[in-house]
């Protein structure tokens, strides 16, 4: 797997992503795990998607946070323990793989596995999961690694954050839709999990793979809203606002250049006037994304 993820962009986007999730869908995922469940995190990052649910769930759980990346997963533990000690729980470290948050309704058990997730299923400790999560993941994976995936599984999969390709950004700009058809093309290139990458293709793909498998599977809005100014529904997005959508801008600019074959300066025109209003505090933003939640047959 070759998509790497800056420590810094997962650290700033994490509140939007909070906001963005679909907490009924979330929650119906959570009904439906036996009293101690076990989660397999895929791509998990520096471990924001267990911060979201975990609290939700509120009682004794285990965790296996999958990533390639040893920074990241290193970085998970770190942000994890802190958060946890932040609001009053202790945390222990039984061993260098492992830690447990002491909370009220139980301890969450953490432990992690390095490991490219290419060839999955391959390699994942698929045994005695009782769901497999996932958070901004499968449009980066090809159809067939995800046609691999839904074989192996007899359990709950949870993909929150899956773009849509749905996006606006305002106030509206005579580049946008040239930025847009770039940056959804870059979005179908190879990401390192062998194939073409579904990008916004995402959400149908997994109703139709899992689908095919005997799972229901549901959905529900998620996208990311960020305003350079005005009230934020969790704490800390104001005040990152500006800079997160300076980091979208500088994204969607990165990722349409790498598709312009024709230097059309246009492009140009584009990022230099989208980030004149994210300093005047004028931009807003709505990216699209779906969470999906595919049960297996006889879960309802």
């Amino acid at each position: 797997m070759s998509e790497d993820f800056a420590l810094d962009w997962l650290d700033l986007r994490e509140p939007f992503d909070a906001a963005a999730r679909s907490a009924a869908l979330a929650d119906r995922l959570l009904a439906r795990l036996p009293a101690r469940p076990r989660f397999l995190d895929l791509g998990a990052g520096t471990g924001s998607l267990l911060r979201f649910l975990a609290p939700r769930l509120g009682r004794a759980q285990a965790w296996t946070l999958v990533d390639s990346s040893r920074e990241l997963l290193e970085a998970a533990f770190d942000t994890i323990a802190d958060r946890a000690e932040a609001v009053g729980y202790t945390v222990t470290f039984p061993n260098r793989r492992t830690l447990l948050v002491h909370a009220p309704g139980g301890a969450w058990r953490v432990e992690s596995l390095i490991l490219d997730l290419e060839d999955a299923p391959r390699g994942l400790p698929l045994t005695g999961a009782d769901a497999v999560v996932s958070s901004a993941l499968c449009d980066l994976v090809s159809r067939p690694w995800l046609e691999r995936l839904a074989a192996a599984l007899r359990v709950p999969f949870y993909a929150a954050l899956c773009v849509t390709g749905r996006d606006r950004l305002a106030p509206p700009h005579p580049a946008d839709r040239l930025v847009a058809d770039l940056f959804r093309r870059d979005q179908g290139r190879d990401k390192g999990f062998a194939g073409v990458a579904l990008g916004p293709r995402a959400p149908a793909a997994i109703a139709e793979v899992f689908g095919a498998q005997g799972f229901t599977v549901e959905s529900a809005p998620s996208d990311w809203e960020a305003r350079s100014r005005g009230p934020a529904p969790l704490p800390g997005m104001a005040e990152a606002a500006p800079r997160f959508l300076t980091e979208l801008v500088l994204g969607h600019a990165e990722a349409a250049r790498r598709q312009d074959r024709r230097d059309d300066p246009r492009l140009e025109a584009w990022l230099r006037t989208r980030l004149d209003q994210v300093a005047e505090r004028r931009l807003s933003a709505r990216i699209g994304h779906r969470d999906l939640l595919a049960l297996p047959p006889g879960r309802g």
